[in-house]
């Protein structure tokens, strides 16, 4: 067979295998021709720590936020912005590279995302004044949505077979879970044993590895058929997603009556309906809306967003509960999410086993219904519980289930992705994800703080605040329990109709029906 029309295998439609009787052949280019294993094992290391720095950086700085303030002299309205400008720039220019890097050459696009990244880290740990941090941390947030779509993608390319690639991604999947919860692990050793500044330091290795080993390990790939980046749709769809997070961050800050909120939320709309029409009329699409169409891909982006807003909403008001309400110190709460790591090292191990023999639907139904239990055990956390009896079930209960999901959703995300689109399917996850994150913090956060002030004068701070962080966890749990429902519904196999159905035996043998 010609290396030209070679075949790589994509996941069923239906979702409900991935073993090698359930794949369809799709067509890619020679360069998609993968390496030795040797290599592409080393290969998916390197992707795979730099993936878990990117991760990792969405939550670094919330255990450091009162060392930052105290030493740079933040406001309290600017110290939001050291996490939200991240937060902003990652989620908003997620698409824009995603196909760029199908169109420009993957490697070339991660690569420069992460010499990005590792010069934007060295300049916030050398920041002297507010306003460097927080371009800083712009700049890194900019050069992770260069590299990880990019990464994503040549890992869906390095391991084209259903099982591999299903192991490979759950891999990946799993240390994205890690990375989000070491980093609060990580900020609370660092801030507390040396400086805030080593949190953002800590990157420049694994930055300079990165760039000396991956060229040697993984090979340029682009899309065989070269167009031009959609540019009318790139500035419309990033400034949709940029104004959609904005407005989502402000409203975490000020409430969702503000003019500041407002205004950014029905610009998105706008930006958003004008991106469709121009889609639908351009020639070369940034995103085609037959890609969009794909039922398990939609189902899958649609699952990570609810799962998303629920552990980004998690990870967030859990360390405020440890803090306040049980009275642990920076470090001891940052520790306290140790077996959280465990947890989903565990669930990473099974996932793509489970992916295997349960197949996408159950595996995902399964995981969010872990995942789900775990936060109601955690929303029943009060100030005289202990850490062994009253926090650690349900850490441990919920990072398995985020174990299991998240590889399992990286390989829906992804299915049917090809040397074409296969950057532009990691960025839509990528972006999913960043969005679900903003909508969680925002809805969830708020949710939990007027809850503790309605209480505040007939409970006490204490039992107000915990009241407020309980229900908003039960929250959290009723959105993964729906997104369970919605993937047991919408990823049932659909019947095929093109086969000859039995007929009633009295009809054949020429009787009535």
């Amino acid at each position: 067979m010609p290396l030209n029309s070679s075949t790589s295998p994509a996941l069923p439609e239906d979702g409900q295998g991935v073993g090698a009787g359930g794949v369809t052949p799709v067509k890619t280019s020679a360069s998609t021709v993968a390496p030795a294993t040797g290599r592409r094992r080393a290969a998916l290391i390197v992707l795979c720590f730099v993936q878990f720095m990117l991760v990792l950086d969405d939550t670094v700085v919330n255990v450091a936020l009162p060392s930052v303030r105290d030493e740079l002299g933040f406001s309290a309205a600017g110290l939001a912005w050291v996490v939200n400008a991240y937060f902003l720039a990652f989620g908003g220019l997620l698409l824009l590279f995603g196909r760029a890097a199908d169109l420009w050459g993957r490697r070339r696009v991660f690569l420069s995302g992460v010499a990005l990244f590792g010069a934007a880290s060295l300049a916030c740990g050398l920041a002297q004044e507010p306003w460097q941090l927080v371009a800083g941390r712009f700049i890194q947030g900019a050069g992770a949505a260069m590299a990880g779509p990019a990464a994503l993608s040549l890992i869906t390319l390095l391991f084209p077979g259903a099982d591999e690639r299903a192991k490979a991604l759950s891999i990946w999947g799993g240390i994205a879970g890690l990375g989000g919860t070491m980093g609060l692990v990580i900020s609370g050793a660092l801030t507390h044993l040396t400086s805030w500044r080593w949190i953002f330091l800590i990157n420049l290795p694994v930055a300079v590895i990165a760039l000396a080993l991956l060229p040697r390990l993984a090979a340029e790939s682009r899309a065989t058929r070269q167009t031009r980046l959609d540019l009318p749709g790139a500035a419309l769809g990033t400034g949709a997603v940029v104004s959609l997070v904005y407005g989502l961050l402000r409203a975490g800050e000020s409430g969702w009556a503000q003019a500041a909120v407002v205004g950014p939320l029905v610009l998105a709309l706008l930006l958003a309906v004008s991106f469709l029409a121009v889609e639908l009329r351009t020639a070369e699409p940034l995103v085609p809306l037959s890609f969009l169409a794909s039922r398990i891909r939609a189902v899958a982006n649609g699952a990570t967003l609810l799962f998303s807003a629920a552990f980004y909403a998690m990870a967030f008001l859990l360390m405020l509960q440890l803090q306040t309400g049980l009275g642990y110190d920076p470090l001891t709460a940052g520790l306290a999410y140790l077996p959280y790591g465990a947890g989903i090292l565990a669930g990473m191990w099974l996932s793509s086993r489970a992916l295997i023999r349960l197949g996408m639907r159950w595996t995902l139904v399964m995981s969010f219904l872990i995942s789900s239990a775990g936060l109601l055990l955690l929303s029943g956390v009060a100030p005289s519980d202990s850490y062994a009896s009253g926090v650690l079930p349900g850490v441990l209960v919920a990072s398995l289930g985020c174990g299991l999901s998240l590889p399992a959703l990286t390989v829906a995300a992804v299915t049917g992705t090809t040397q074409e689109n296969a950057g532009l399917g990691s960025a839509v996850l990528s972006s999913v994800q960043q969005i679900g994150g903003a909508v969680g913090v925002a809805v969830l956060v708020s949710l939990a703080a007027r809850r503790g002030e309605a209480l505040t004068e007939s409970a006490g701070p204490l039992h107000a605040a915990t009241d407020g962080y309980s229900l908003a966890l039960a929250a959290a749990a009723a959105l993964l329990a729906f997104g369970a429902a919605l993937i047991a519904v919408l990823l049932r196999p659909r019947r095929d109709n093109s086969l000859p159905q039995p007929q009633p035996q009295a009809a054949q043998d020429g009787g009535p029906a």
